[in-house]
C-alpha cells in the first residue's frame, strides 16, 4: 500500500472519513510551515485573519493569530480563546488547500466526525455554520471555562482486563457531587476499558477511593499534570456556560440543513444531525460526555477505509485507532489471517450470524492520513 503522504485522496473519498481534532495543550502543529509555504501560506493567512477579527470582536482583546503562528508561539490557558479560534481556522484552511490545490472536495467524503471542538468544525466544513459564527460561541465562553480549569484535574480511569462499569462510574460521580465539595464527571468514553474524568479539588482522588471499594475488579487512575477546561461535564453549569451558549445560538445564523458529508456526533455516537437540530445538538455538546468509542466503532461499521486527520498535530483520535489496531492484531495473532477475517464484514449474510462487533477487526486495515503532513508532501505551485 502507498505511504499515507502519497495516497491519492481523490480516488478514495467515497469510503473516507475526515476526523477533526479538538483543543490540546499544544496547538500549532505544522501550521508555521503551511504559513511559510508559497502556495498554502496566503490561504492560511486569510483564515487566521478572519478568526483573529472574530476573536477580538468577541473578547475585546487584541488578537493576531498570523503573528502567533509565524513566530511559533503556542497557546496557553491564558490564551485559551485564541487556541479555539486558531484550531478552527487552521482546520478550515487545510480543507481549502485540499480543494484549491489538490482538487479534493471534502463534501464528497463518506462521513466526518470531530472530537470536542472538532465537532463544531465539522458543521462549518459541512456548510451549516459560517466560521465566524462557529468561533463566536466557544470564544465567548472561553474565559469562564479557563477559569474553571484552574481547579480541575484530568484523570484517566482504566482497567487492564474487563470493561469498565459505566453505570457504576456515573453513580460514583453523582455520589461525590452530592457531597458538595467539588464536582466531577466523565468527559470522554475512550474505549470499553478507559474513560477520561474531569474533577474539581480532590474529587478525582475521592473517586479513585470510591471505585476501589464499589467495584470487584481492579481499576487504575492516572492523573494528568496539565490544566483542562471542563467542557463536556456538569462542571460548566457553575458558570451557566450551557444556558448562555444556547441563548447565543438561538439567534446564530445556522443553515437549516444536514451537514455534508454526514457527521457522527460525539454527543450520541451516531449520525444524529438533521435539518433542524443543530442548535439542540450543540447545546448537549457543551456538557455531555464525548462518546469517542461509539464513533470509532460506527466509523468501522460503515466500511470506512481511510481516515484523514484534520488540524494541527492531531493526536487523540489517531492514538485511539492505533491502540485499537494493536489490540486487535494481538488478540487475533495465530488465528485466521487478519485481512481475511476483516473482510468478513463485507459479506452481510455472514456478518449477521457472527458477533455484532466484528467490524472492530477492520481497525488494522484502516489507512490514516495526517492532512498537514500530506499537504506539505505534495508538489503544488
Amino acid at each position: 500500500m502507498d505511504e499515507p503522504t502519497t495516497l491519492d485522496l481523490k480516488s478514495c473519498l467515497s469510503d473516507a472519513a475526515f476526523a477533526f481534532r479538538g483543543y490540546n495543550v499544544t496547538n500549532l502543529g505544522r501550521s508555521p510551515e503551511l504559513l511559510e509555504h508559497p502556495a498554502y501560506g496566503p490561504v492560511l493567512e486569510r483564515f487566521l485573519r478572519e478568526a483573529s477579527e472574530t476573536c477580538a470582536e468577541i473578547t475585546g482583546r487584541r488578537v493576531n493569530l498570523v503573528r502567533r503562528v509565524r513566530q511559533r508561539q503556542d497557546t496557553t490557558l491564558a490564551t485559551y480563546h485564541e487556541a479555539l479560534a486558531m484550531i478552527i481556522a487552521v482546520e478550515m484552511a487545510q480543507l481549502q488547500m485540499l480543494r484549491e490545490f489538490c482538487g479534493v472536495e471534502y463534501r464528497d467524503a463518506q462521513l466526518a466526525f470531530g472530537y470536542s471542538l472538532g465537532e463544531i468544525s465539522t458543521l462549518v466544513a459541512g456548510g451549516v455554520l459560517a466560521m465566524s459564527d462557529a468561533i463566536s460561541v466557544p470564544v465567548a465562553m472561553a474565559a469562564d471555562c479557563a477559569a474553571l480549569a484552574e481547579d480541575v484535574t484530568l484523570g484517566v480511569l482504566f482497567s487492564r482486563g474487563p470493561e469498565l462499569p459505566h453505570e457504576l462510574i456515573r453513580r460514583g460521580c453523582l455520589e461525590i457531587n452530592l457531597q458538595a465539595r467539588g464536582a466531577i464527571g466523565v468527559s470522554t468514553f475512550l474505549s470499553p476499558n478507559s474513560v477520561l474524568l474531569l474533577g474539581q479539588s480532590d474529587t478525582v482522588d475521592r473517586f479513585r477511593d470510591w471505585i476501589g471499594e464499589a467495584w470487584d475488579e481492579r481499576a487504575y487512575l492516572r492523573k494528568n499534570d496539565n490544566l483542562w477546561p471542563p467542557l463536556h461535564t456538569p462542571i460548566v453549569w457553575q458558570r451557566n456556560v450551557q444556558d448562555r451558549s444556547e441563548l447565543m445560538m438561538q439567534t446564530l445564523t445556522c443553515k437549516l440543513a444536514r451537514p455534508q458529508p454526514k457527521v457522527l456526533s460525539m454527543v450520541t455516537g451516531e449520525d444524529s444531525y438533521d435539518e433542524l437540530n443543530t442548535r439542540e445538538m450543540l447545546g448537549k455538546w457543551i456538557d455531555h460526555p464525548q462518546r469517542l468509542w461509539d464513533v470509532v466503532y460506527e466509523t468501522l461499521q460503515q466500511g470506512v477505509a481511510t481516515i484523514v486527520h484534520v488540524g494541527p498535530q492531531p493526536n487523540l483520535i489517531p492514538a485511539t485507532f492505533s491502540r485499537l489496531a494493536d489490540n486487535v492484531e494481538s488478540q487475533t495473532r495465530g488465528s485466521i489471517h487478519l485481512r481475511a477475517l476483516a473482510n468478513i464484514v463485507r459479506r452481510p449474510w455472514l456478518n449477521a450470524v457472527l458477533p455484532s462487533r466484528t467490524s472492530l477487526l477492520r481497525a488494522p486495515m484502516i489507512e490514516h492520513v495526517v492532512l498537514e503532513d500530506w499537504l506539505l508532501a505534495q508538489e503544488v505551485e
